[in-house]
């Protein structure tokens, strides 16, 4: 047989202090999170902690804004919770390498430009220089000037004067023999400027071929017919939007944004920079 028990289980065996909603336990103050403030029933997001004066602020739904102690006395999902300043993350360790892969010097103010420059065909090519070498061109005090094509390159060098003491190296797209590109390089050469300028190139169409493919999730950059436009003809194959200006703007937005440094580059236009990089400042 067996007896039942009329006065229930011992509370003595169990912790009959503990509050209802359990013991308070140490929670961080992260931004963003929602806490309620008990002795004032004043619920809010937390938006600012002072390490310092070591307070919370919470803003409740209307947008106002109170600050308490940190410590006991908040609820954080129903439960008690003593805040705490969040653990403050150690700063991420700096680079030892610029993205060309150049020693980083960091701390160094830029230089004052030289009289030297460098120009490139266009805005996607200056952009794609500056994120690559732009570290070292600053240390350098080289500015990359974009023509919009090299067409009137002779006219801008005329204008510049180039110089001993003024030196311009030029990077010229699809500069391979009998192409336009190579013609007008080869004149400028001639010509009593030709020692104080240098023209390199690059085999490809347009500065987009140097990013490697591979680093935008596709092995080999598609082949446009001449007479379509080779960047609307490029975006059309690869499936990207292509119908005005804006699509092309955000392609090269795209392309841009898979380059970490000059390892996601091919080395055919690597070298050319830095030639150029040497020639103007020697």
């Amino acid at each position: 047989m067996t007896s039942r028990d009329r006065y229930g289980s011992d509370v003595l065996n169990t912790d009959w202090r503990a509050p209802k909603r359990g013991r308070a336990v140490e929670a961080p103050a992260e931004l963003g999170s929602v806490v309620e403030e008990v002795t004032t029933d004043w619920c809010g997001e937390v938006v600012a902690v002072d390490r310092d004066l070591h307070t919370v602020t919470l803003e409740d739904r209307r947008g106002k804004r109170r600050t308490f102690p940190l410590g006991p006395g908040f609820l954080l999902e129903g439960k008690p919770v003593i805040l705490t300043a969040p653990v403050r993350t150690p700063a991420p360790a700096k680079p030892t390498r610029t993205a060309s892969g150049s020693v980083a010097v960091h701390g160094a103010k830029a230089r004052v430009a030289r009289a030297s420059r460098i120009f490139v065909e266009g805005r996607h090519d200056a952009e794609l220089v500056e994120k690559v070498w732009g570290d070292d061109l600053r240390i350098e005090g080289v500015v990359v000037e974009y023509l919009g094509g090299v067409d009137d390159l002779a006219d801008h060098l005329r204008d510049f004067k180039p110089g001993p003491q003024r030196r311009v190296g030029v990077l010229v797209d699809h500069l391979v023999r009998g192409s336009k590109e190579s013609r007008i390089a080869a004149n400028i050469a001639r010509s009593p400027i030709g020692k104080d300028v240098l023209i390199v190139g690059h085999p490809f169409i347009d500065i987009w071929q140097a990013v490697k493919p591979q680093r935008l999730g596709f092995e080999r950059w598609p082949d446009v017919p001449r007479n379509i436009d080779w960047k609307t003809g490029t975006c059309q194959q690869l499936g990207w939007p292509h119908r005005n200006q804006a699509d092309i703007a955000r392609a090269w937005k795209h392309i841009l944004g898979g380059v970490r440094s000059f390892a996601d580059l091919d080395p055919a236009l690597l070298g050319r920079v830095e030639e150029l990089i040497d020639f103007v400042t020697a």
